[in-house]
């Protein structure tokens, strides 16, 4: 099997990667590169390609995502309520006027 070959992997692991990927790209990562840590992330979550069946592989530690979710957890947290609620209100702002660019 050549290296990158990513026919051992799962769908559910391609979607995640895909999903990862596509974050990291949103966030200015260049697209090779952004793919390389998409892959790097699941691997290390999953154990790497796994074979879809009923008791195959090993449990997904999923540790990635719950280092991510406490560092964003903890900087949310460390920030006054006044902050946050304009971060909410423009958040909010935003979402309803792509609402209306996607849907006219």
């Amino acid at each position: 099997m050549p290296r990158g070959d990513k026919t051992k992997y799962t769908d559910k692991q391609k979607r995640q990667a895909e999903h990862i990927a596509r974050s990291y790209e949103e966030r200015g990562t260049p697209e090779k590169e952004a793919e390389a840590r998409a892959w790097a992330t699941v691997n290390k979550e999953t154990g790497g390609g796994n074979q879809s069946g009923s008791g195959r592989g090993v449990p997904d530690t999923n540790v990635s995502s719950e280092k991510g979710g406490k560092a964003g957890g903890a900087a949310s947290a460390a920030r006054p309520a006044s902050a946050r609620s304009e971060a909410a209100t423009k958040a909010a702002a935003t979402r309803r006027r792509n609402r209306e660019k996607d849907a006219g």
